[in-house]
């Protein structure tokens, strides 16, 4: 009897056939996001990292996941988009047509969610210290237990692909898998996205109690009223001084002297008018943060991204959040969804 193997591919010409697929899939659409791998580690953040290893642990998983582990290192994943709780890929195998996979993970439980805010309580002072998993290892520990926090097990997690393989997971769909822990390298914020997690929740707790220490140590009476000094050691962030109506900025006009003028002659009047010269405006003043951030965020209809807000300014991360969470505040506008931000005045 004679048995047929398919033919060994070397990794460098599946690398080459990848390399050539996504050319041809980027001319068509521009849009497309591959997960490229630099390095040894396919993952190298605590999210990224911890994403994988949750993955790992299960038995559900642990025999058949290893498996995708070549292709999304030698860029097989060929476009990979996150939504709320699901992600769609495409993934180059031995066909000439790139494999479809979708991956549908059910969101954070209400219990579990309430339970993760109260460990959280008092223990983020920003946004940027969240994302950046700078946090004690006690309360990593909390976030990452098994089946009872952040990361979905995998009755959580359903998936299905285009190719002809009837493995419960073939390669295409653990390559899928280990490329979302790639691409929360770059986003840590995508995590709560895809798992229909507010964020905020977490670290808004933690502002309010500061904020609330702040006042008892200062003596005042409301909670609503925090300096700017104070909410800039809370956030460790530039904030930007908004009233009411917008930016507030120190007048230029200066009070002129009251000063008695002696009366004049009609001819020295005739002169002075002829040579009096035309007074120069002064420049307009240039919008400050503030305003170029808020005029962006009204001017889009469906609203903008923080990766698009970042493009237009110039800001770094850290200075956008903290003049999105002020405008927040002032309800100028509001977060329809994680990560996209529109003007409270057209929702």
């Amino acid at each position: 009897m004679r048995w047929d193997f398919p033919r060994y591919v070397p990794v460098g010409e599946k690398k080459e056939k990848a390399v050539r697929k996504l050319k041809e899939l980027q001319k068509k659409n521009p849009n497309i996001k591959p997960v490229m791998i630099h390095g040894s580690a396919i993952a190298k953040t605590w999210w990224g990292k911890s994403w994988n290893q949750n993955l790992e642990r299960y038995a559900d998983y642990s025999n058949r996941i290893g498996r995708g582990r070549s292709y999304v290192r030698y860029g097989a994943v060929l476009d990979l988009q996150i939504g709320a709780g699901e992600v769609n890929s495409l993934v180059q195998g031995t066909a000439s047509k790139p494999y479809s996979v979708t991956v549908k993970i059910k969101s954070i439980e209400k219990g579990t969610w309430k339970t993760i805010k109260a460990a959280c309580l008092g223990k983020f002072d920003s946004l940027p210290e969240l994302l950046e998993g700078k946090f004690p290892k006690s309360l990593g520990e909390i976030l990452f237990a098994k089946d009872q926090g952040l990361f979905p097990s995998p009755k959580a997690i359903e998936f299905s692909c285009s190719c002809p393989d009837w493995a419960y997971m073939c390669k295409h769909v653990a390559a899928t898998l280990y490329g979302i822990g790639a691409r929360l390298d770059e986003d840590p914020l995508l995590f709560f996205k895809l798992r229909k997690a507010n964020v905020n929740d977490l670290i808004s707790e933690s502002v309010e109690d500061k904020a609330r220490d702040l006042l008892q140590k200062a003596g005042r009476k409301s909670s609503r009223v925090i300096e700017e000094t104070d909410l800039t050691k809370i956030f460790d962030i530039e904030m930007e001084d908004y009233s009411e109506t917008g930016p507030v900025r120190p007048s230029r006009r200066r009070e002129e002297p009251v000063r008695k003028k002696a009366a004049k002659t009609s001819t020295v009047m005739k002169k002075e008018a002829r040579e009096r010269k035309p007074v120069k405006e002064e420049p307009a003043l240039k919008p400050s943060a503030a305003e170029r951030v808020e005029s962006i965020i009204q001017k889009s209809r469906k609203g903008v991204t923080m990766e698009t807000l970042m493009k237009k300014t110039g800001f770094d991360e850290r200075k956008i959040y903290g003049i999105v969470y002020r405008l927040r505040k002032k309800e100028r506008i509001i977060m329809p969804e994680i990560g996209i931000y529109k003007s409270s005045e057209k929702s």
